[in-house]
C-alpha cells in the first residue's frame, strides 16, 4: 500500500538557496534515522520557524551547503523537504554518498516519536523506493549505528525498526 505523504516544500517552508547541490548517483542503499536534539514542534508555523533556524545553524555554524538532512518530520506527522530527494545531504560524516538522511523533530532520549511520525516517514520511505530514489533492499539505520553519537535517541532509535 503506497500512502501518499503530504510535504512541505522548500518554498513552503522558506528555505534559503544551497550554496551548492550535488546529486546521488544512485538510489540511496541507506536510510539513516536522526533526531535534531531540539525542542519538538507540532503546528505549521512553529516547525517552519524551527526548520529555518536548523538551516541557518548548519549553513552558519557548521559551515554546510544546505541543511544537513533530506527531510525532517515534526510532531504531528507533516514532512518537510530539506534537501530532498536525490541530492547528498550532510548528516552521517562517511555514509552521506549512498543515503538519505531523516530527521524526526525532538530530542528522543525520554520522549517517543508520535505515531503520526512513525506513519509519516514509513509512507516517505515507501514512496522513495516507488520513485526509485531509495534502493528497494536498504539498509535502515539509526545515526548512532554510523557514528559516535547518542542521535537519534534513545526512545527513537527503539523504534526504528517499526520504519520498515
Amino acid at each position: 500500500m503506497d500512502q501518499k505523504v503530504n510535504v512541505v516544500s522548500r518554498q513552503q517552508w522558506g528555505a534559503a538557496d544551497p550554496k551548492k547541490k550535488e546529486t546521488l548517483k544512485s538510489p540511496a542503499g541507506k536510510v539513516v534515522i536522526h533526531h535534531t536534539a531540539l525542542p519538538s514542534c507540532t503546528g505549521l508555523a512553529e516547525c517552519k520557524t524551527r526548520i529555518a533556524s536548523i538551516q541557518r545553524g548548519h549553513m552558519k555554524e557548521r559551515g554546510f551547503d544546505d541543511i544537513g538532512y533530506n527531510f525532517l518530520v515534526g510532531g504531528d506527522g507533516t514532512v518537510y523537504e530539506g534537501r530532498g530527494w536525490g541530492v547528498v545531504g550532510a548528516h552521517a560524516k562517511g555514509h552521506n554518498s549512498d543515503s538519505l538522511g531523516i530527521a524526526f523533530m525532538g530530542n528522543f532520549n525520554n520522549e517517543a516519536p508520535s505515531k503520526e511520525a512513525i506513519q509519516s516517514v514509513k509512507g516517505l520511505l515507501q514512496s522513495g523506493v516507488s520513485q526509485s530514489f531509495i534502493a528497494p533492499k536498504f539498509g535502515l539505520f539509526g545515526h548512532r549505528d554510523l557514528g559516535k553519537t547518542e542521535c537519534p535517541g534513545e526512545k527513537l532509535y527503539a523504534a526504528i525498526q517499526q520504519l520498515k
